[in-house]
């Protein structure tokens, strides 16, 4: 891994090494995804990939974790679950690629149970916002990793990791628009106290 800091062109590899490894994971899974396409699409070589990562296993990390990083930020847990939910619905649709990189960790990493070895800290905020809530009566009561792990699948519903029917964004708007809908109104039943 780089320790010291890297020049532009250095950090312009590096960010076109994450780009091609996010969509080579994305499409093949960690198993699958292949180095050689890496360095030959991002106009590098295995060595500087392996300096700026490690290994392959390294360098999914490295993207996964940053992914996840990404989707709290782009979408914060708020009070309304249920708009939270919809929000996740537009991320998926913007960035299909996030849902199949935790697919395939899924598939292949741990097929059970927490999905990261340190879920506590990346779901501390989520549960402490959903407790508050739970608190001030507006969210039913019940675990909160359980409710925000059924918002979550809500929202998945029509994901690439769908096993019914996949959406894309370039479907006709008033067709997101009805699903926002279903599920805004759905999550709302399911999890959220009527005022």
């Amino acid at each position: 891994m780089v320790d010291k800091p890297l020049t532009s062109r250095g950090a312009a590899t590096r960010d076109r090494i994450i780009e091609i490894a996010t969509r080579e994971f994305a499409q093949h899974g960690i198993a699958g995804a292949r180095i050689e396409r890496i360095v030959a699409d991002a106009r590098t070589n295995k060595a500087q990939l392996y300096g700026y990562f490690g290994n392959k296993e390294a360098l999914f990390d490295a993207i996964f974790n940053a992914s996840l990083d990404r989707i709290v930020d782009a979408v914060p847990i708020g009070d309304d679950l249920a708009d939270w939910a919809v929000r996740l619905y537009d991320d998926y649709l913007r960035r299909p690629d996030l849902v199949r990189l935790a697919t395939w960790s899924r598939l292949e990493r741990r097929p059970t149970g927490d999905l990261l070895p340190d879920a506590d800290h990346r779901h501390d905020h989520k549960l402490r916002a959903i407790a508050e809530g739970q608190d001030a009566g507006r969210i039913r009561p019940g675990d909160p990793f359980d409710v925000m792990a059924l918002v979550i699948s809500m929202s998945m519903a029509w994901s690439p990791v769908s096993n019914v029917f996949a959406a894309h964004a370039d479907e006709p708007e008033e067709t997101h628009e009805r699903r926002r809908q279903l599920l805004r109104d759905s999550v709302h039943r399911a999890v959220m106290v009527a005022s």
